[in-house]
């Protein structure tokens, strides 16, 4: 093809042209043929590629080819021959212009270079888009890959481009002298390399995966996560509102993530009553006759009171004191009626832990804790199931003669 190098050239001075203008308009015509059979290749190629990839995207079951056509995979690769055809190009039409030559020649291979590297960043986002796909890997944070290896492989096409400005015998200098700025490189990039490794400790230890509920307090994140990628974790709060938290504060702070409890058989109820200590007594016989017209601990207070007189008689107890031998107190048949109707409940599981248990005495009294799981793991359901047993514990108080702490109200003071 340099043979026609000079075909119009030659034109141009039969027709009485001087040699330097008929050096330039060669050099013109030859361009405009070059740029027009380029822009044809290229428009002719990306209808041929769009029209053969959307037939194949059709007959196929997986959804891969259709994200290839999504992220323009086909229109980019239809570039490389037109890219190509005007590499090969630059000798003819510059073949009497070096510095022109050598010009666009380095401005076509890096064009090429930043061909290459997007092609690849649109292979990238169709590989994230179609494992985000899969099951298995819907909530792994495959944003943190892909960025990794865009950033590589943009690392990688700025060397090559140096490569191809500076010559390839310089490259080499270049490179051992940015083994100097390493220390610069590093300091620019914390975020990115310490996201990098977060992400990848994340993912092995399995910390986070996207759909998890988490709570940070130190970031004001309490929802669900819906992006983890190189930089930062993205948490829709449950007010909707965005929160986003660097990566690597997953692997050096502490965040709380309620994954065991959203997969286990219920969701936790934990929750206490303050008891005033001066309202705590012995249950007389006439105090245990009363309560036992509470069906659910009737059979209770039987038992126990026949167990108790069993064992007071058979002791030769002095009951002329309450405090002598066995007793049964009001906050202990209130911890047991808790407990029965717990056990009663239909939205509490009785698979899992439950109890009523008695706390350290505090200054404010007496801490008498329900301890138990809600079948009903959903936010609104849970609160209204925890809601509900203690409007009902807190109404059942006055019937064992107990009373509740609280703080002093005007009230309080007026009526004094």
């Amino acid at each position: 093809m340099i043979k026609y190098a000079h075909y119009f050239y030659n034109q141009f001075r039969d027709l009485g042209l001087s040699r330097d203008t008929s050096k330039y308009l060669n050099m013109l015509v030859l361009l405009i043929i070059t740029i027009i059979v380029i822009a044809l290749i290229d428009l002719g190629l990306r209808k041929i590629l769009r029209v053969v990839s959307a037939k194949i995207a059709t007959r196929t079951k997986s959804n891969f080819d259709d994200l290839l056509i999504t992220n323009r995979v086909p229109r980019n690769v239809a570039h490389i021959p037109a890219l190509y055809f005007a590499l090969y190009s630059i000798p003819i039409v510059f073949k009497d212009f070096k510095n022109l030559h050598t010009f666009f020649e380095k401005s076509i291979q890096i064009a090429g270079i930043i061909l290459g590297l997007w092609i690849v960043r649109s292979l990238l986002n169709t590989l994230k888009n179609y494992f985000k796909t899969l099951p298995r890997l819907r909530d792994k944070p495959i944003d943190s890959y892909i960025q990794v290896f865009m950033i590589f492989a943009w690392i990688l096409g700025a060397f090559l481009a140096i490569a191809v400005v500076v010559g390839g015998a310089s490259i080499w200098e270049f490179i051992t002298g940015f083994g100097a700025a390493t220390a610069i490189i590093l300091l620019i990039f914390k975020d990115t390399i310490l996201g990098f490794v977060a992400s990848i400790q994340v993912s092995i230890n399995d910390m986070v995966r996207i759909g998890d509920w988490i709570t940070f307090d130190k970031y004001g994140a309490d929802g669900d996560v819906i992006e983890i990628n190189l930089a930062t974790v993205k948490v829709q709060n449950w007010d909707n509102t965005i929160t986003t938290i660097p990566t690597y504060a997953l692997i050096s702070d502490s965040f709380k993530n309620w994954r065991g409890m959203t997969n286990s058989d219920g969701r936790r109820i934990k929750r206490h009553m303050l008891i005033k200590q001066t309202s705590i007594k012995y249950l007389t016989t006439e105090d245990i006759e009363r309560l036992k017209k509470i069906e659910i601990i009737s059979t209770y207070l039987t038992t126990m009171q026949d167990k108790i007189t069993q064992y007071n008689t058979t002791h030769n107890v002095d009951k002329s004191l309450l405090v002598n031998g066995r007793n049964m107190t009001n906050i202990g048949v209130f911890r047991k009626f808790i407990q029965t109707y717990l056990e009663q409940h239909s939205a509490i599981n009785k698979d899992m832990l439950l109890m009523a248990r008695q706390l350290q005495p505090t200054s404010q009294g007496i801490p008498l804790e329900v301890y138990c799981f809600s079948k009903d793991k959903r936010w609104e359901n849970y609160e209204y199931v925890m809601s509900d047993l203690f409007d009902h514990f807190l109404a059942a108080v006055p019937y064992f003669e107990l009373e509740l702490f609280e703080l002093p109200t005007d009230t309080v003071f007026k009526q004094s």
